[in-house]
């Protein structure tokens, strides 16, 4: 499972860099539209061979965890992340202008991290949702009880960045 957790991320990766270079370094934009659609077909592969590993009767483990948990991350934060290297390709690959970074003080520092927050909580709860459907597919609870190791971990990562981002609202950092 872990191997396939990190071929599904080099994938990703491979599949967005190609989007990329074929939408502002071939000047093909629907060419690298069409790959960047293709970003979400990762993540189905990997919750679709952690279900078919799971169905043939393996015992779940904490890499079938991290599958979902993957799978949660990318969903909640893949487009972020997209719009984030179209950006950055943009500006330097088709002399676009230079993204604007996070902000870095104050009050608009405090609303970036609540939105953080905030997909950060989507992520734990879709997260939550496939490990619970995973559970249920099977429908061996022997079988999938290291599964239930993760609602806790995932309550524990909502709960950090919640930390996080009540910090920049109470403790707003300044401008020097």
């Amino acid at each position: 499972m872990v191997s396939l957790i990190v071929a599904g991320e080099i994938g990703f990766w491979v599949v967005l860099t190609a989007g990329l270079l074929a939408r502002y370094g071939l000047r093909l934009r629907r060419t690298g539209a069409a790959a960047l659609a293709l970003l979400p077909v990762v993540d189905l592969v990997i919750l679709g061979a952690t279900v078919a590993d799971l169905r043939g009767g393996a015992t779940a483990d904490w890499t079938h965890g991290l599958a979902a948990s993957y799978v949660g991350f990318s969903l909640a934060y893949g487009h972020r992340l997209v719009r984030w290297a179209d950006g950055h390709a943009a500006h330097r690959l088709a002399g676009g202008p230079k993204p604007a970074g996070m902000p870095k003080y104050g009050a608009p520092r405090a609303r970036y991290e609540w939105g953080v927050f905030a997909l950060t909580l989507l992520a734990s709860a879709v997260t939550v949702a496939l490990v619970a459907a995973v559970q249920w597919l099977v429908g061996d609870s022997a079988r999938t009880a290291a599964l239930d190791s993760w609602y806790p971990r995932m309550g524990l990562v909502v709960g950090i960045n919640l930390l996080v981002a009540a910090s920049y609202t109470v403790f707003p950092k300044r401008e020097k």
